[in-house]
């Protein structure tokens, strides 16, 4: 289990980040995962350009805020857009409107593209208020978080085993993957490739199942009967008050923004 599931009386605030801490950090995570939730649900029923322009403002300010890595972010948010990418440019052929210009034959409308300006606005304050918020979280207080917020237990268990756990199966992955070069095992175009490839993914869910039937056994010998016991300390304090006071006037106004 993660060491903050092992030791009762941890603090959230004990939790080991991977960067600088910040003041966002200080912030109760409940409260960190209502306001992040929050924020995206009212950013992606806007439809004012000026309203998302400020929600990118304040995802920006939010990253500044929380001291993120720039090239890490920078990284992710390019994956995203490179995700994106091919919406963005069919959009404007596919929606149908006032023509703005053609090529080969094909009109791209002023509407469609208005529409992926939209997307990508929302998509970019979206992103970066959750990698400002919920991303600086390791992955036991997110679901420590969660289950305080009464999100299902079974939920919250997929979860964190899957965090887990995802990394022990890469490692086994790597190791088998190690073992076929050591084979002069070479990634071809053939049939063999795509035969040993096939093995390879199959061994690697057998051995999954296995550890994962070893893992339940030995939470069943120390007395799991399917819940966590949560002994964290999450209380709000003056600091989330002040967040608060000055979050939900900022949501406000990008609800009122729409209506201009």
């Amino acid at each position: 289990m993660p060491e903050f599931l092992e030791h009762s009386g941890t603090s959230w605030q004990g939790q080991k980040v991977k960067h600088q801490r910040s003041i966002v950090d200080h912030i109760d995570p409940r409260l960190r995962v209502v306001m992040a939730s929050l924020f995206a649900l009212i950013t992606v029923l806007s439809q004012s350009f000026l309203s998302l322009c400020v929600a990118v403002g304040v995802g920006f300010l939010l990253a500044v805020l929380a001291r993120l890595n720039l090239k890490r972010t920078l990284r992710r948010v390019l994956a995203m857009d490179m995700f994106m990418i091919f919406l963005i440019i069919l959009l404007p052929f596919t929606t149908p409107g006032e023509t703005w210009f053609s090529i080969l034959g094909l009109s791209a409308s002023k509407e469609g593209f208005l529409h992926a300006v939209v997307i990508l606005l929302k998509a970019h304050a979206v992103v970066l208020a959750l990698l400002a918020l919920i991303g600086t979280l390791s992955a036991t207080v997110l679901g420590h978080a969660l289950a305080r917020l009464r999100i299902p237990d079974k939920l919250v268990h997929l979860m964190l085993f899957t965090v887990r756990y995802l990394e022990v199966i890469g490692q086994e992955y790597k190791r088998m993957r190690r073992a076929m070069k050591a084979r002069a095992f070479v990634l071809r175009t053939d049939r063999h490739t795509w035969r040993s490839i096939g093995y390879l993914i199959g061994m690697l869910l057998v051995h999954s199942l296995e550890r994962s039937e070893r893992i339940m056994d030995a939470m069943k010998c120390r007395g799991y009967q399917g819940k966590f016991y949560l002994f964290d300390d999450m209380r709000l304090s003056q600091k989330d008050l002040t967040f608060s006071l000055i979050f939900i006037p900022v949501l406000c106004l990008l609800i009122g923004l729409n209506f201009l």
